[in-house]
């Protein structure tokens, strides 16, 4: 059961730094910076982050499952420290320039994501 919420958490997490890489450049294109939303949008993906990293903590150490390989877990530590690092280099600014790192951090955090799903053998699958 957990073992499925692991997954589908983390398919939801591929999405949504997805669309948060798509939302940040449409804003880029606009002229816009990070505005209240796109924090708030962070804040959310940080928590969905962090909740697949608990999720995927209790099944390495008290699931008895076992890992088919060991980078899956250097995959969700480093989506986990992308958005606090993105924040900690644009020192919480807002303008454009800082909308365009978020759109890189958000577009790396997709591909940690994915890249997390294939190592533990979860491809993206649409039930």
């Amino acid at each position: 059961m957990i073992v499925e919420i692991h997954a589908r958490l983390g398919n939801a997490a591929f999405f949504y730094a997805a669309i948060l890489a798509l939302w940040a450049l449409w804003r880029i294109i606009r002229k816009q910076g990070v505005d209240s939303n796109f924090w708030g949008a962070l804040v959310i993906a940080e928590g969905l982050i962090l909740l697949q990293g608990i999720l995927g903590v209790y099944l390495y150490f008290f699931s008895g499952l076992k890992l088919a390989r060991q980078i899956h877990v250097l995959y969700g530590a480093l989506s986990a420290l992308v958005i606090p690092a993105a924040f900690g280099f644009t020192r919480g600014h807002q303008e454009r320039r800082d909308m365009a790192i978020y759109t890189a951090t958000m577009l790396c955090m997709a591909l940690l994501a994915m890249r997390a799903l294939q190592t533990a053998g979860m491809l993206l699958t649409f039930e």
